[in-house]
């Protein structure tokens, strides 16, 4: 049913109900979160939800804990694994939580409200609680844990001062030896910086020297020795520390029992409660649960829209009545629909508040769903292919307690083969007699649905004025495209709408001939002005007769045959001066015969003095592009 989930946005519920919840288990019911079969446990669902929307109301937020790993460190202490000072006061705070839960919870039982009851289940084991807050402060074995603890510690303070003292004095004694006039800390050791040469001149160990060993860091002699005796006090002091860890530990152990149910419990209100925030969020109420196939929505809000631009769906099915086929325009709000009455009936099922004004919902053994074009390039399924996959997964397993929502019924494929297909699965969907809802767009499918009491025909409201669609919900009306009424309203000519109401309907009827205004008179598709190409003009010569001869154009002379090239064409006489090999002629152009024209030949910038002017010319016209030169002349032909 996962795929159900998420088309229909209910993983998308679960995961608000996650954020809602404080603790890891919570949160984790959330993930695992789906429709009950069992009528006692959704009823008992509801209520709880219900109750935990009353507390929320009433008295406020619960102050439920996160309980990070406090399950673990029972469980480590259960094994004589020792803690920490930060795990046991993590224990401590966890249960000071559970003093405030009992105390919340003990509010709501004032108003005799059922869920505050679980406080019941809570207990605060006062005596833990107190030795560890006695025991424990700021992450560390408080001073005064124990009288032994105490006097450790005094003892030990008393032994630093006295170290540092030394330390000083003797480092003011030593003024003349020494490299800096401050104490310093090496290797955990108070140490007096000294002078390599000076090295002997004072009384104690060294304990490390500076990287270029002109100085030596030496600790006294009488720091040495409080030092040893300080290091004494702190094994005495972790001894005494670890002894008292040890009997928290055990008495964590003890208390295992305890902290179990208290874990559990508060994991249990905190998921109810993260319902009862959901419900709060969304202005939700509780639904009327029912065995018997009704189902009444009034003023339906998808929580995944925008509840400022939702418009709230009034539906009802049952009884009677266990099929509706809703059609009408593309994006009139059809899937949406169908989604959120699917919606609807799963947060229902699951024990949620839905966001409706009114609800009464039939528990659903399943919802099964076939939305969107469902195509899949891996597994190289056409839209249709997708569509047909799933319809025959959906027909495989689908029984008198299902929810059955098909979008776009029969679509993806040639109109009438997916009519008939649409048709053959409404009749498979009505034998089993569940609760099916279904969009479609053919028309023989609403023709379809009047055959049968039980099946109802529905559609989406359509403003007709202002071309928008309304995303209201009309039972017992059948919808159509408005295709025809659109395409008027924008401009289609009546001759046009003529010619496709008939190919649509064959015969119009009346009552569409006057809506659309069909018998009014035409003036046809009225033109408008556009761009036109331009092609280029092919010029056609004559084979012989070529007064259109060019420069360049390769000829045959007749009668001997020879060819040549056009180096100037026709003058007032009718002559063509033609190059035959290298030599020049002038030539009647009735002798010519064109063989390939120039245009065909070279580039239309091709420079022809390259094949006509003599070396001593392009020479010559070589030095006129870079600049005049006095006397010289280019002779053309």
């Amino acid at each position: 049913m996962n795929q159900t989930f998420e088309i229909t946005g209910f993983e998308y519920i679960k995961n608000l109900i996650a954020d809602y919840a404080n603790t890891d288990e919570a949160k984790q019911r959330a993930a695992e979160l789906k429709p009950m079969l069992k009528e006692s446990e959704l009823r008992k669902s509801l209520r709880d939800t219900t109750q935990a929307r009353l507390m929320l109301d009433e008295v406020g937020a619960p102050p439920i804990p996160r309980m990070e790993k406090i399950k673990e460190y029972v469980d480590r202490a259960v094994t004589g694994e020792l803690l920490v000072p930060e795990e046991m006061e993590a224990v401590g705070i966890f249960l000071v939580a559970v003093r405030r839960m009992k105390s919340y919870l003990e509010k709501g039982k004032e108003k005799q409200i059922g869920l505050a009851f679980y406080s019941d289940n809570l207990n605060f084991p006062e005596s833990l609680y107190a030795e560890i807050e006695r025991s424990i402060r700021d992450g560390r074995v408080d001073d005064y844990a124990t009288p032994t603890l105490r006097d450790i510690r005094r003892s030990m303070q008393l032994c630093k001062d006295k170290i540092n003292d030394k330390a000083e004095k003797t480092l003011q004694s030593n003024k003349a030896y020494l490299a800096d006039s401050f104490l310093v800390r090496r290797n955990n050791r108070i140490c007096i910086p000294v002078k390599k040469e000076y090295r002997n001149k004072v009384a104690g160990s060294v304990i490390d020297k500076s990287s270029t060993g002109s100085t030596f860091f030496i600790e006294p002699e009488a720091v040495a020795r409080l030092q040893e005796e300080y290091e004494l006090q702190a094994m005495d002091e972790d001894t005494e520390v670890r002894r008292i860890l040890y009997v928290l530990m055990e008495q964590i152990s003890a208390e295992e029992d305890i902290i179990r149910e208290d874990i559990r419990v508060l994991a249990d209100l905190d998921f109810v409660f993260a319902k009862g925030k959901l419900s709060a969020d969304q202005k939700a109420m509780e639904p009327v649960i029912n065995t018997e196939d009704r189902m009444k929505l009034v003023n339906a809000r998808n929580p995944l829209l925008a509840q400022d631009e939702c418009v709230p769906l009034n539906f009802q099915i049952g009884g009677e009545t266990r099929g509706v086929i809703i059609t009408g325009p593309n994006t009139g709000g059809k899937t949406v629909a169908i989604k959120t009455v699917a919606l609807m009936s799963l947060m229902a099922c699951a024990g949620l508040h839905v966001p409706c004004d009114q609800a009464e919902i039939p528990m659903r053994s399943q919802v099964l769903c076939d939305v969107g074009d469902g195509q899949n390039i891996s597994d190289n399924l056409s839209t249709f292919s997708a569509h047909i996959k799933n319809v025959l997964s959906i027909l495989k397993v689908v029984s008198h307690e299902s929810l059955v929502i098909l979008d776009e019924l029969g679509s993806g494929t040639d109109p009438a083969e997916g009519m008939g297909i649409a048709i053959a699965v409404l009749e498979q969907l009505r034998q089993s007699h569940c609760l099916f809802l279904v969009t479609t767009h053919y028309p023989e499918v609403k023709e379809y649905a009047n055959r049968y009491s039980e099946i109802m025909n529905a559609r989406m409201a359509f403003d007709r004025d202002s071309l928008r669609p309304l995303y209201t919900l009309e039972i017992g009306k059948a919808g159509d495209s408005c295709a025809l009424y659109i395409a008027k309203r924008l401009g289609v000519p009546v001759a046009m709408l003529q010619v496709a109401a008939k190919e649509a309907y064959g015969e119009v009827s009346y009552a569409l001939t006057e809506e659309l205004g069909l018998d009014g008179r035409s003036d046809g598709l009225k033109k408008e002005s556009a761009p036109k190409l331009e092609k280029v003009q092919t010029v056609k010569r004559e084979a012989v007769h070529g007064e259109g001869f060019t420069r360049g154009d390769s000829v045959e002379v007749l009668p001997d045959g020879k060819t040549g090239i056009v180096v100037r064409p026709v003058d007032t006489d009718g002559n063509v001066l033609v190059q035959i090999a290298k030599e020049k002629l002038e030539i009647n152009h009735k002798r010519l015969k064109l063989r390939v024209a120039a245009s065909q030949l070279y580039p239309e910038d091709y420079d022809f003095s390259i094949i006509f002017d003599t070396v001593e010319n392009r020479k010559k016209r070589h030095q006129m592009d870079r600049k005049y030169v006095a006397g010289v002349e280019i002779t053309t032909e």
